[in-house]
């Protein structure tokens, strides 16, 4: 059974509830929640960051490791077009972690949470074998308006931002701007927001597990097929393969109406075009007239591409 397969299973064994404030549940980057009488709706998300899974003891900083976790959770307020509020952290504390590494880790968390103004708000403390972080970001939008996976439609345009495979370049080789992005990766909120407000995407999410397996993900969720015209911007020393199936680069996928065109870069991160949705199986996509496969890396598959050793994937109810 695959990450996919196991949600639907517990999708599908999920109670029936009257939820009425509940929006969008299972399934979408976060989830939607709206109190009665707001002019908001709040939004949920969850990632998990588990020492050698999401990082490795000797080879990530401490600071890296407390900057990653939020900005996970960050990504996933940005692809609905949202602003965070506040965040909360867990944390189940290996036997090796000390108070200097602790220093070190909030440093890079702090860092990012001044500057997207995220307050932690709380969170619980454990002891475990290993280190655990579970990251817990709300944010707000209004009313109706949040960006959704499933609302492409046949003849929206398929754009990502940025440049794609940075990230499994830097854990390759563990050097130079492809490591430096690797480890800070930026959440792109600000384009987020514009997409929503400017733009009026039909559909976004964040490009955590690679375009591969997410541009699958997205189509599955709006009931159509994609076809993709061109292989997606690779970072300098990248490889497509990288690209494709590399994951945890952050950058924005989304569609816009045909006739919608966004500008060539928007605040110094370029949008490319790469292809367009069609009527079709959902979830098939194609590139360059043949079937892409979703790759990346599955924790119950066990499968990775692109010289990764990392899990890029995350088993959260929202994923």
């Amino acid at each position: 059974m695959n990450e996919i397969q196991l949600i639907r299973l517990i999708q599908r064994r999920a109670p029936k509830l009257d939820a009425k404030a509940l929006i969008l549940g299972i399934g979408d980057d976060c989830a939607i929640f709206r109190p009665p009488g707001s002019v908001e709706d709040w939004l949920v998300t969850t990632d998990m960051v588990l020492e050698d899974v999401h990082f490795l003891h000797g080879a990530h900083s401490p600071a890296a490791v407390g900057y990653r976790v939020l900005a996970r959770g960050l990504s996933d307020i940005a692809a609905m077009g949202a602003e965070p509020r506040f965040c909360l952290l867990s944390m189940a504390l290996a036997p090796w972690t000390d108070s200097r590494w602790l220093n070190a880790f909030f440093r890079g968390f702090y860092r990012l949470a001044g500057q997207t103004r995220t307050t932690l708000a709380g969170g619980d403390l454990a002891h475990a074998g290993k280190l655990a972080c579970d990251i817990v970001v709300c944010g707000a939008v209004p009313k109706g308006k949040a960006l959704r996976r499933d609302g492409a439609r046949p003849g929206d345009g398929i754009f990502v931002s940025g440049q794609l495979g940075g990230s499994a370049l830097g854990l390759r080789t563990r050097r130079g701007r492809a490591w430096r992005l690797h480890l800070s990766p930026q959440p792109r909120l600000e384009l987020g927001r514009f997409l929503r407000t400017s733009l009026r995407a039909t559909a976004a999410m964040d490009l955590s597990d690679g375009l591969s397996l997410d541009m699958h993900r997205l189509t599955m969720a709006s009931g159509v097929a994609a076809e993709l015209d061109c292989t997606p911007p690779v970072f300098p020393g990248a490889t497509a393969e990288d690209a494709l199936h590399g994951g945890e680069d952050y950058e924005l996928l989304f569609t816009l109406p045909p006739r919608q065109r966004p500008p060539a870069e928007y605040q110094g991160v370029p949008i490319t075009r790469i292809g367009t949705i069609r009527k079709g199986r959902s979830g098939l996509v194609q590139l360059l007239g043949r079937p892409l496969k979703p790759g990346g890396y599955d924790h119950f598959r066990g499968r990775s591409l692109g010289g990764k050793c990392l899990d890029t994937n995350r088993f959260n109810f929202t994923s």
